[in-house]
């Protein structure tokens, strides 16, 4: 289905905002930079694009793959000025990968463009909390903070409870239940997440963004692309509704 239709069913389901994937892979092509304006011709609001994820781990290495993701993440801001989107979410490397004083400093590069740009930065939970409290504990701006993954956070993380140490930071929100063929990426309540309490913790941050979701279609061949968009909006309007409980 070209993009410009999906954005217009998305639109059609109730949906106020869209989440972009900012990268030519996962089979996206290229052009991908277009999805901004056909987003927005449908009516919808851009929350956050998500940066490229094939090089994170290389953030701290000194070769040439280190500097492409570096490259990457540089070009990811100037996009998000040119086409006025508020914020981009990046995945850290894994704790397998540390991050040094050469990854801090691209970091510290990058945050600066961004805060010059007047764009912000949400790292998002994956396997590398670590990272994550390094790089939240040196950048301490109000343009850098926390992209909370709700599946991540059961799968990699499950005794640390990340929004009370990270809510002040919470700037995006992708939700998704803990299920189905992957383990990851179901619909909200198909799983074995207890949304009531991670909707209570979102609520007590204080967060006033978008509740938006992250779930693929993977569980849910059964359903037609419209019936899977609108189970969506309503499951994500459920989630809405109790963080005013």
């Amino acid at each position: 289905m070209p993009f410009e239709e999906r954005y217009r069913r998305i639109k059609r389901a109730g949906f106020d905002c869209v989440m972009l994937w900012w990268s030519d892979k996962f089979g996206r092509g290229t052009g991908y930079q277009e999805d901004a304006r056909l987003a927005e011709k449908a009516g919808l609001k851009i929350e956050n694009i998500h940066t490229p994820v094939h090089e994170q781990n290389d953030l701290s290495s000194d070769h040439l793959d280190g500097e492409s993701v570096y490259q990457t993440y540089l070009q990811c801001v100037e996009d998000c000025a040119a086409f006025d989107i508020p914020t981009m979410v990046i995945h850290l490397p894994t704790d397998t990968y540390p991050v040094n004083k050469l990854g801090l400093k691209r970091l510290e590069n990058i945050i600066h463009q961004a805060e010059n740009k007047k764009v912000k930065i949400a790292f998002e939970n994956l396997e590398n909390i670590k990272n994550l409290d390094i790089v939240l504990n040196t950048f301490d701006s109000n343009d850098v903070g926390f992209c909370y993954d709700s599946c991540h956070h059961q799968n990699y993380a499950p005794e640390i409870d990340l929004l009370n140490k990270y809510g002040n930071r919470l700037m995006a929100l992708h939700l998704q239940d803990n299920g189905g063929k992957y383990n990851q990426h179901q619909l909200p309540f198909d799983g074995n997440i207890n949304w009531m309490s991670v909707m209570k913790k979102i609520a007590l941050t204080g967060y006033q963004g978008a509740t938006t979701l992250e779930p693929m279609n993977w569980d849910y061949e059964d359903l037609s692309i419209q019936e899977f968009l609108d189970r969506a909006y309503q499951k994500a309007k459920q989630l809405h509704d109790m963080r005013a409980l």
